[in-house]
C-alpha cells in the first residue's frame, strides 16, 4: 500500500530513463519488505542498495512481484524525508490523505486579582496592531494538548502554570498551508507570577484586569469572543465544568494515553447512582 523513499529517489527519476538496471549487473535483488495491515507492502531501507540506480532497479523488479505498475505518487514531506506511496490492489485506493487538521492551544490564564495573562506578538497578524491576546502556539507532534498549552505559556511569558480544563474547542478552516484548525481554549492557574517575555516572539506580557482585556475593539465587537470569555469566566468561577485530562493505560501492556472529559459531572452522576468508579 505505501512506500518509505528517499529524496535521492526523487532527484534520480527527474534526471533521466531508470527503466533498466546498470549495465553488468546481474538480476537486480528483490527489496526487503513486509507486509502491514492493509494488505500493502512496507520497504526496509536499512539493507536496500545505497547506490541510487541499483536501488531504482531493484525497486522495479520489486514492484513486478508485487504485481503492479503504476507511478509512485507524493503524499507528503517533512524536514528529513519525503515520503512517495504506491497502491498494489487493483481496488480503488483508499490510503488516508496526508493530514488536514494542525492543532492549538490557547491560554486562559487569571490570578486571584482578576487579571488575565496577556501577550503582545512581534509577529503575524497582530504584529504592531496593539492589541493585547492571550498566550497561544500549536502543538508539535507528539506532544499531548495539556503539556502543549503549558508548554507554550512558559516560553512565552516565563510564567509557571498548571493546565485544569479545556473550556472551548473552536474549528475553523483557511488556516495556514490550506489547513483547518482545531484551537483549544484552555484554563490554566497560574502557579508563579514574574514575567519573563520570549524576546524572540513576544513584544510585551503583562497581566491585566480581564474586563480591560474583553473591552478591546477586537474582542467587544466580536459575538465569537464575547461567547468564548463567557465560558472562560464561567469556568474560572466554578459555574462551568469543561473537559479535564485523564491519563489512562490503553492496553494492560500498552503506553498511556489521555481522555479528556467532564470528570465532575462523571463523579457526581455515579454517586448519586452508588457507582464506584
Amino acid at each position: 500500500m505505501q512506500f518509505f523513499n528517499s529524496q535521492d529517489l526523487m532527484e534520480h527519476e527527474t534526471d533521466g530513463d531508470v527503466s533498466s538496471a546498470p549495465s553488468g549487473e546481474h538480476e537486480p535483488e528483490l527489496l526487503n519488505a513486509r507486509e502491514d495491515l492493509y494488505d500493502g507492502m512496507i520497504v526496509e531501507l536499512d539493507n536496500s542498495p545505497s547506490d541510487v540506480a541499483r536501488f531504482v532497479s531493484s525497486l522495479k523488479a520489486s514492484l513486478v512481484e508485487w504485481e503492479k505498475k503504476e507511478e509512485f505518487w507524493y503524499h507528503h514531506a517533512e524536514r528529513t524525508y519525503v515520503m512517495l506511496v504506491y497502491w498494489i490492489p487493483k481496488s480503488p485506493c483508499t490510503l488516508p490523505a496526508n493530514a488536514s487538521h494542525q492543532v492549538g492551544v490557547c491560554a486562559f490564564v487569571m490570578n486571584d486579582n482578576g487579571e488575565v495573562l496577556v501577550v503582545q506578538e512581534k509577529n503575524g497578524a497582530y504584529r504592531g496592531s496593539g492589541i493585547w491576546k492571550m498566550p497561544t502556539g500549536l502543538l508539535v507532534q507528539g506532544e499531548d494538548i495539556f503539556n502543549g498549552v503549558v508548554r507554550e505559556v512558559k516560553e512565552e511569558t516565563g510564567i509557571d502554570a498548571k493546565f485544569l480544563e479545556v473550556a472551548v474547542l473552536r474549528h475553523f478552516h483557511n488556516a495556514p498551508f490550506n489547513k483547518s484548525d482545531l484551537n483549544l481554549i484552555c484554563i490554566l492557574q497560574p502557579l508563579s507570577f514574574v514575567i519573563k517575555i520570549q524576546e524572540t516572539e513576544i513584544e510585551a506580557a503583562k497581566w491585566m484586569p480581564f474586563k480591560e482585556f474583553a473591552a478591546q475593539p477586537k474582542y467587544r465587537e466580536s459575538e465569537l469572543y464575547k461567547k468564548i470569555f463567557d465560558v472562560c469566566i464561567a469556568s474560572f468561577e466554578k459555574r462551568y465544568k469543561g473537559f479535564s485530562e485523564i491519563q489512562i493505560a490503553s492496553a494492560s501492556s500498552g503506553p498511556q494515553t489521555v481522555l479528556y472529559y467532564n470528570v465532575q459531572d462523571m463523579n457526581d452522576f455515579n454517586q448519586s447512582n452508588g457507582v464506584n468508579i
